[in-house]
């Protein structure tokens, strides 16, 4: 079996919150939200990420979702063009109520690896993690 596409499927506490969040760092939202789910879309390849309400999650999993106070479910990886580019992400996440868990402007030795990636690390307002780098070699 080949499946043609593969999406997440997250936990949210609001999901008018959650569309505001991500419409306002520039993602395209993927149909028409409800009260239970908002969906974007995520880099060239139009990744599906669906929001869902998480009570409604908890029913589609049979059980609990992921407690993002006690640790982390999963962390997705975005590609920037610039440094530059980073620090607009970071200022903007902050902005709109994220959180910035590493900022390379604090720390330049510990976000600039062996192989030249400039990397910082950010939450959404549920918790849920992204990695944002870009290559300085190229």
């Amino acid at each position: 079996m080949i499946p043609k596409k593969i999406w997440a499927n997250l936990a949210v506490e609001d999901i008018g919150r959650t569309q505001k969040f991500y419409l306002a760092l520039g993602f395209k939202q993927n149909g028409n939200p409800t009260k239970d789910l908002v969906s974007f879309l995520f880099g060239e390849d139009d990744f599906v990420i669906h929001f869902f309400e998480k009570e409604k999650l908890k029913t589609s999993l049979e059980g609990e979702v992921a407690n993002l106070n006690l640790g982390n479910e999963i962390m997705f990886t975005l590609s920037a063009e610039s440094k530059e580019e980073i620090h607009e992400w970071i200022d903007k996440v902050k902005a709109l109520g994220g959180t910035v868990r590493f900022d390379p402007r604090k720390d330049r030795k510990r976000f600039y690896d062996e192989n030249g990636y400039y990397v910082c690390v950010f939450a959404d307002l549920d918790g849920h993690l992204f990695n944002l780098f870009c290559n300085l070699n190229n």
